[in-house]
Order: C-alpha cells, then sequence, then structure tokens
C-alpha cells in the first residue's frame, strides 16, 4: 500500500481553512470601522432604552403602572435592548446590525461561514459588559491587539467582522496590441509556468501606476522571461510583448475550455439519446 503524505497547505493571515481544505481569501474589516459600527448600534441601542423609558413615565402618568413591577419591568427592558435585540438582530439578517451596514460589514465565524442564533446570544450576553458596563473600553482594548479586530465577544463565540464592500478589481482583460495581430495569428506560445503567468498578469493590470524607471526595468526582465516561451520573438518593446503574451495565452486557453465544454455537453447528449438495457430476444 502506497504511503500517504499529508499536504501542507500554506495559509495566509487573511485567508481561513474550510472543511473541505478550501483557502478562502477574506477581508476582516479595519480596526476605526469595527469601532464606528459598534458606537451606531450601541446609539440605537440607547435611543431604545429611552424610549422605554418615556413610555413607562407616560403610563406611571396614567396610573396604569403598578409601583412594585417597576424594579422587574426595569430590568426586563434593559434585557430586551442589551441582549434579546441585538440576538435577534444580528441572526435574522445573518450578522448584519444597523451599524454594520453602515460601516460595510457582517459577522461570521472563524471559518468563514455564517454565524447563528449561538454566536449571536454569546457576543450579546459578552457585549453587557464589555460594551455596556465599561462603556466599550473592554473591546476596545481586546480589539486593538487582535488580528481581525475582534471583541472579547468574538473571541468567545469564535466570529469575526468581516469586510463585505471590497474595492472592485482592477479589468486585467488585455486585447492583442494591433501591431502583433499578423504575429498572434501564427506564434508558437507555449503554456507558461503559473508564477511567471500570475506575474505577467499583475504586470498588466498595475503598470500605469509605476514609477516609470522600475516599470521599464519589470518589463524588461518580465519580457526576457516569456520569451524563452515565444517564436518566433517579435520585434516591440518588452511591455508590447508582455501585453501580447498574455492576450495570446488567454484566448487560446479559452478557447480550449470552450471546446472541452463542447465535447462534454455532446458526450452527455450522446449518453442520454442511447438506448437503456438489453433489447428482448
Amino acid at each position: 500500500m502506497p504511503e500517504v503524505r499529508p499536504t501542507i497547505i500554506d495559509i495566509q493571515q487573511d485567508e481561513v481553512l474550510t472543511g473541505e481544505a478550501v483557502a478562502l481569501d477574506v477581508q476582516p474589516i479595519g480596526y476605526f470601522l469595527r469601532a464606528l459600527g459598534v458606537l451606531i448600534d450601541m446609539l440605537i441601542g440607547v435611543v431604545l432604552l429611552v424610549l422605554f423609558v418615556l413610555l413607562m413615565g407616560w403610563l406611571d402618568g396614567l396610573g396604569l403602572l403598578d409601583p412594585d413591577a417597576l424594579p422587574i419591568l426595569t430590568i426586563t427592558i434593559i434585557v430586551l435592548v442589551l441582549v434579546v435585540v441585538p440576538t435577534v438582530v444580528e441572526t435574522t439578517t445573518r450578522g448584519r446590525s444597523l451599524g454594520k451596514l453602515a460601516v460595510g460589514g457582517r459577522i461570521v465565524r472563524s471559518d468563514g461561514g455564517a454565524a447563528g442564533f449561538r454566536h449571536a446570544f454569546i457576543r450579546a450576553l459578552i457585549g453587557v459588559f464589555e460594551l455596556w458596563f465599561t462603556v466599550g473600553a473592554v473591546a476596545a482594548l481586546v480589539g486593538a491587539f487582535t488580528p481581525r479586530s475582534q471583541r472579547l465577544g468574538d473571541l468567545m463565540a469564535g466570529t469575526y467582522s468581516e469586510r463585505t464592500r471590497t474595492p472592485r478589481l482592477p479589468d486585467t482583460s488585455m486585447g492583442v496590441p494591433p501591431q502583433l495581430a499578423e504575429w498572434a495569428a501564427t506564434a508558437d506560445v507555449a503554456r507558461l509556468p503559473e508564477r511567471l503567468a500570475r506575474r505577467l498578469a499583475q504586470f498588466g493590470s498595475s503598470a500605469r501606476n509605476m514609477e516609470p524607471s522600475a516599470r521599464a526595468r519589470v518589463a524588461a526582465s518580465l519580457a526576457a522571461e516569456a520569451s524563452q516561451h515565444v517564436s518566433p520573438v517579435p520585434a516591440v518593446d518588452p511591455e508590447t510583448l508582455i501585453i501580447g503574451v498574455v492576450a495570446v495565452r488567454r484566448q487560446r486557453e479559452l478557447r480550449a475550455l470552450e471546446l472541452e465544454t463542447g465535447r462534454v455537453a455532446a458526450l452527455t447528449a450522446a449518453g442520454a439519446a442511447a438506448p437503456r438495457g438489453f433489447p428482448e430476444r
């Protein structure tokens, strides 16, 4: 029986590993945005408490409120506003309270999955101490020393605040330059090593933001590497060569993928049309 060797998966700081051993690239929300979202939620809680107090005063003025029941009613309102309401809101909205919606975040589990009732209840219960009793001092202190700006409730519940408003990625699709159109039709562009292909694509999307001398130096280095996989090498500047090589490889890989998809669809259709079972004798 062949020996089974464990696979080592390199997980970066902003990645989580799912149960299927898939590394997900996640972006935790920043410390100050997280604090702003918590502040908004706390202000909403204060408004609810004030409204309940005004309601109790109005009922007491009408003589509809029993003085003996006032302490019990007060405790009930505090528990309702500080624990029940946050738990219900985060459970029904899958971790998106008004404060988190305002700053573009949501509460998720440490493995990237959706948080549930248990996580929301633990966070709300501990939040009574770290947010309300200490006016947010404990949450601010703990969040400043955790990689994902997690407060104490997050550490106990196994959650963190994930960014939902990510910046739009630049368009990395590059067409074949006009001066290379004839070359691209007959050129032999071999499959590029994965690392080199990624560096070429990254250069194409970020070259415009680079300092001119550094841009020329990087383009020359990448073009020298790419030319080893190209025949013939066109007589163009390094940056044009990079754009042409990336475009040609993308077009040919897309064409191969379309052909593969067409073959699979044809085989599937043929299998569905084939008679099933054995013919009767």
